[in-house]
């Protein structure tokens, strides 16, 4: 036990080294992408991977009646919920801490473990959050666009952040391993479902445009930068600013 521990310290200091060695554009650059030959071969990969495995999975919520998955999404969300309670507490955001503690504590009794969201009918949304978020607040900057195998569109620092969330996880620490393999299968079925809704804004950038992979990279440095206010609020946001490849497989499964 004591070698995992001091493994899972080894791995977090490593990846907090990581992010000083971020890399800096050029002056006036829209984006860093000094690895632009090794990130086409992977979005080459993941582009594969969704269009044989997650696209035609996906087909099956598009073609079910409306709220019939929403089992799936809620209980998936409300385990994330606790990572994000910790990362508002880094941030000094004490309305989003506290927010993000009471759609837990709701959703999680009246909700049963999660399964419908009270919470939200309350009108008590989640705000959203990560470790990655956390470094923009603290001013780290984001340093170069990476695409990663399966996650897809990444930057060096939220690519840190993905790490640390996996240790910063409150449930990880304390629940049971079927707790977790049951939180693993709602959190895959939400990525399948995620993919299914916005399927049409998704198969635009990856299978519709010229470009996937420079259409992919726009659209994520942008909605990403709109995430961490490091973009001003002064148009609204790209309608294809999302990420093309839904939820972080990887984040998703380590809670």
């Amino acid at each position: 036990m004591n070698s995992i521990k001091y493994g899972r310290g080894a791995t977090l200091f490593a990846s907090l080294a990581l992010v000083a060695a971020c890399s800096q554009p050029q002056p006036g650059a829209e984006f860093n992408d000094p690895y632009e030959g090794f990130n086409r071969q992977v979005h080459a990969v993941n582009k594969g991977l969704d269009r044989t495995l997650l696209r035609p999975a996906s087909r099956v919520v598009t073609a079910a009646p409306h709220g019939n998955y929403d089992w799936a999404v809620n209980f998936s969300d409300n385990l994330s919920l606790p990572g994000m309670v910790v990362n508002g507490a880094l941030q000094g955001d004490v309305e989003g801490m506290a927010r993000n503690s009471m759609r837990f504590i709701i959703n999680s009794t009246i909700g049963v473990f999660g399964l419908a969201d009270f919470a939200g009918d309350m009108g008590l949304y989640e705000k959203k959050t990560d470790f990655g978020h956390t470094l923009a607040v603290w001013g780290v900057p984001e340093g170069a666009y990476l695409e990663l195998p399966l996650i897809g569109p990444s930057t060096e620092r939220d690519a840190v952040g993905e790490v640390v969330d996996m240790f910063l996880d409150p449930l990880d620490h304390v629940s049971e391993p079927v707790q977790l393999t049951w939180g693993t299968e709602a959190q895959v079925g939400e990525i399948i479902v995620e993919r299914g809704i916005y399927s049409s804004t998704i198969d635009s950038v990856l299978q519709d445009s010229a470009d996937s992979y420079a259409q992919s990279r726009l659209a994520y440095l942008q909605n990403r930068r709109y995430e961490v206010g490091e973009t001003a609020d002064d148009g609204g946001i790209d309608p294809y600013a999302i990420d093309p490849y839904g939820i972080d497989p990887y984040e998703e499964l380590q809670q």
